[in-house]
């Protein structure tokens, strides 16, 4: 049997809904609030006591006077409580703490394989979130939440990896619980090229409603924001465009063990060996990314296929979905515009003109950023919805 809560303080019913509409950081008099609301400027008072009380919001200078004394007005405090945001990489990790509007107050990015399994990676995220925490000056009771990218899909209702190709010992790993029981926060979980997509859009594009972001580098995926939301799919693996057929391919083997996928013809790795077998001293795609600074022809003729490689499933992808921009990032972008170049081509010549008639195809403006950006995003989500303002409220 669950008790019966307890009524909480006098205005704290409905108090996260009206924060809602302070955290655009705009400040408003209660007569504001109380015209946009439709409540009586006496319940306003309350709520707004309430979220003052919390912490969460702050007075901010005068309105305009009608006559008499100056309207109190009030916006959100972004200094009240940080968020944290990790992105982990194949090879690199990222950590950074962020206030409520979503600005980094500090970054920290090192090399770390994800190979090394969780325990390791887990520790270095909390180790690192608890001195990022002491340098920004700030307590382990500020912290609402902990966000976190990851290189392979995830189960988003539970946070947990899914058969991740090149993270042993993760399957099925309960990384938001390890994490809640060493830092007693809430842990969002999701792969990487979401994360992305939520940084970018927030970031570079907060008009945009309808964007792609494609991550092109050891492997290929993409995020879909449609409406304005993320779309995970039924299983959380919508946008794993990597896995999907391309003429070029056939007959080519895929780490995934099928045959003619875009990433097996198109991410890094593909390009880098492509030019090996043509008898291009190249190893990683950052030596590939060095021959085409030299304006190496075959290093440029190979990126500028992978354009087109990943040009022919976008097609599909701007039929599908209609979004109005498509950002590509990753480490390959790094290449320059020949790979922006190929998609291009292929794009703009193969989809209907209303499709493409405002469609942007272009490269990420916040680069290496975007993913601990949207995990810090991904965490601010949850901290500040209605359903954990009342939660924390209540405590």
């Amino acid at each position: 049997m669950v008790a019966p809560k307890k009524p909480g303080p006098p205005g704290l019913s409905g108090a996260s809904e009206l924060f809602q509409l302070l955290r655009d950081g705009r400040p408003r008099t209660r007569a504001e609030l109380a015209d946009t609301t439709g409540l009586a400027r006496s319940t306003i008072g309350l709520r707004l006591d309430a979220l003052l009380e919390l912490g969460l919001i702050r007075p901010i200078g005068e309105g305009a006077s009608s006559g008499g004394r100056p309207p109190s007005q009030f916006a959100l405090d972004p200094a009240a409580r940080v968020v944290v945001g990790a992105d982990l990489g194949a090879t690199h990790a990222t950590i950074a703490v962020a206030d409520l509007s979503g600005a980094i107050l500090l970054t920290h990015r090192e090399a770390l394989a994800i190979a090394d399994g969780p325990e390791r990676v887990l520790t270095w995220v909390v180790d690192e979130t608890r001195s990022l925490l002491v340098e920004a000056g700030r307590s382990s009771a500020d912290l609402l939440a902990v966000g976190v990218g990851l290189p392979g899909p995830v189960e988003h209702d539970t946070g947990r990896p899914v058969n991740p190709p090149i993270m042993p010992g993760w399957d099925g790993f309960d990384v938001p619980g390890w994490i809640f029981d060493a830092l007693g926060v809430p842990a969002l979980v999701d792969n990487d090229v979401n994360i992305m997509a939520i940084g970018e859009q927030s970031r570079s594009f907060p008009e945009v409603s309808d964007l792609l972001f494609v991550k092109v580098a050891t492997g290929i995926g993409s995020g879909i924001i449609s409406g304005g939301l993320l779309q995970r799919g039924a299983q959380g693996s919508a946008g794993d465009i990597g896995h999907v057929r391309i003429e070029r391919g056939k007959g080519v083997a895929c780490d995934c063990g099928n045959f003619g996928c875009l990433e097996a013809m198109a991410s890094g790795p593909a390009i880098a060996r492509q030019l090996r077998a043509e008898g291009a001293d190249v190893e990683t795609m950052s030596d590939v990314i060095e021959l085409v600074r030299r304006n190496d022809l075959r290093a440029i003729r190979a990126v500028r296929q992978a354009g087109r490689d990943i040009g022919e499933v976008l097609t599909t992808c701007v039929s599908l979905v209609n979004p109005s921009v498509i950002v590509l990032g990753g480490s390959v972008t790094r290449a320059g515009e020949h790979l922006l170049a190929g998609v291009r081509e292929v794009v703009y010549q193969s989809s209907t003109p209303l499709a493409t008639e405002h469609l942007s195809i272009v490269q990420s403006r916040t680069a290496e950023n975007a993913a601990v950006i949207g995990a810090c995003i991904l965490a601010l989500q949850y901290a500040l919805s209605p359903q954990a303002i009342e939660r924390m409220s209540a405590r």
